[in-house]
């Protein structure tokens, strides 16, 4: 028996805002959606174009509140061949929660408090 990453969940409070960011900060891109039949729910399946990994976007359309997010000791990691290039995107978009200058590594922070660490290619 075998098993393989399939996608990581993110549940957020404003669906086209998140799809912006993730568009924005990271290239991702909607690769398929589920639309529950009463209108509850709308799950936003987006991917990076090179791997299978997808990332679960869940938007729970009555929900108004902010969701709580712990002690936030997780995470998501993107690898890019350009960190300079990246940095300086993310910087110009305010998103960088924290940085990491002896590792060489940074974080940034989605719409709804989520944080993606920015790792170089090594």
């Amino acid at each position: 028996m075998t098993f393989a990453f399939n996608h990581f969940n993110f549940n957020v409070l404003d669906l086209e805002r998140s799809l912006k960011f993730y568009d924005e900060a990271l290239g991702l891109k909607v690769v398929r959606e589920k639309r529950a039949a009463d209108g509850s729910f709308i799950i936003d399946f987006l991917g990076d174009g090179a791997t299978g990994f997808q990332l679960e976007l869940t938007y729970m359309t009555e929900r108004t509140e902010p969701y709580d997010l712990g002690e936030q000791e997780y995470h998501l990691a993107f690898v890019t061949d350009d960190m300079a290039a990246a940095h300086e995107k993310h910087e110009k978009m305010g998103c960088i929660c924290f940085e990491n200058p002896a590792m060489g590594i940074y974080f940034i922070e989605d719409p709804d408090g989520y944080w993606i660490e920015i790792v170089p290619k090594r």
